[in-house]
């Protein structure tokens, strides 16, 4: 199987370097051109499956596609909940008095989804919902956190090195399910 994945356009401009988690915010102008760029490049493109995440962002994103019609949306692709911190960005979580030692401890001080939890939310979603559909193309539209997750996974890294992938928004990754190989495109 042949799985595209979206990151998302560029957020609403308050909400760019925060951690949005559920807040279900839409595109910036940047992030909607970027999403009419993106269904440009894959106007021809035959996907057997689409998948969305149900956030707005995301539903943005792949409104202007051809292949929208027939989505599926989903809070299974949702980024992680970050409780009372979503919408701030790290100096802000800080200054409520949330101390930095190490990623590990970070993800775990901050209130909202268990990370262990939603790392099994990723992986239920593609290793046993995903991977029992009869597609040999699928898309799907969804936020950095949750490919980054994928990748973790797949490729056995830690999930601080996978956090230090570089996912721009309107970016996409090609993931080969039987190679186990991702390549990320910048748009």
């Amino acid at each position: 199987m042949k799985i595209t994945l979206i990151r998302h356009g560029e957020v609403e401009v308050p909400y760019i370097g925060k951690y949005n988690g559920h807040n279900d915010i839409g595109l910036s102008k940047k992030g909607e051109k970027e999403a009419k760029k993106l269904a440009e490049l894959f106007t021809c493109k035959e996907f057997d499956l689409v998948y969305c995440s149900d956030l707005r962002r995301a539903k943005e994103t792949l409104k202007p596609f051809t292949q929208a019609k027939n989505a599926l949306y989903t809070p299974k692709l949702r980024e992680k909940s970050w409780g009372k911190h979503e919408g701030f960005d790290f100096d802000e979580i800080t200054a409520q008095g949330v101390v930095y030692k190490n990623f590990s401890q970070w993800i775990e001080a901050l209130d909202g989804e268990n990370y262990k939890e939603y790392v099994q939310r990723v992986k239920k979603f593609f290793f046993e919902e995903l991977a029992v559909q009869k597609a040999d193309n699928v898309l799907v539209i969804t936020h950095a956190g949750v490919i980054r997750v994928l990748m973790a996974i797949v490729q056995n890294l830690s999930l601080e090195e996978a956090f230090t992938l570089a996912l721009p928004y309107a970016s996409y990754t090609l993931y080969d399910t039987d190679l186990k190989t991702f390549s990320t495109i910048k748009t």
